[in-house]
């Protein structure tokens, strides 16, 4: 008799970040994810040895996915600095449900210490690489730091504010002030 075919641990993840996406930590239910994937409860535990195992596996999921496979990928890509930092906010934009988990992220680390210490990781990440790159166009330290700290506040709470651009679409503005970020 071949073996029972089982969840991989990648599908109970990607659930598990659209559980937090739509209604945060406490969505993330193994039982309503199971139901879902459409496997029985009994299947997470051959992958994960309980809820905080699984939560943990999203967090580096997410890490993995904003940070590392961002700066591999610009790297990858080469270019220089300028062109970099376009396509940073531009790769950004095609990550599913980026927006929605980050911001659940947010909202879970002002409750919880640890995921607190994830997050400040990897916006300190995020900062290090960004001011790597306008160092190179940029010889002003403060200004370096400038230009990153509007930058990933441009990236965290653009989604968030509700305002009309008279006339423009949003991207525009955003495009508007990467370009002015970049000189």
């Amino acid at each position: 008799m071949p073996a029972p075919t089982r969840t991989p641990p990648d599908r109970w993840i990607d659930a598990g970040l659209r559980a937090l996406a739509a209604g945060g930590p406490e969505a993330v239910r193994v039982e309503v994810l199971a139901q879902e994937l459409g496997v029985t409860k009994g299947g997470f535990y051959w992958q994960f040895d309980g809820r905080p195992s699984l939560l943990a596996a999203m967090l580096e999921r997410w890490e993995r996915a904003v940070v590392t496979e961002v700066i591999d990928r610009l790297d990858r890509d080469g270019g220089d600095a300028r062109r970099k930092i376009g396509r940073l906010f531009a790769l950004a934009t095609t990550i599913p449900d980026l927006m929605q988990v980050e911001l659940a992220i947010r909202d879970w680390a002002r409750r919880d210490a640890d995921v607190a210490r994830r997050l400040r990781r990897v916006d300190n990440r995020r900062m290090e690489y960004m001011r790597s790159l306008f160092r190179q166009v940029c010889p002003d330290e403060n200004e370096v730091e400038a230009r990153c700290l509007i930058a990933l506040s441009l990236f965290v709470s653009a989604p968030l504010i509700a305002v009309e651009h008279q006339g423009r679409q949003r991207s525009e503005v955003v495009e508007h002030v990467l370009e002015r970020l970049r000189r």
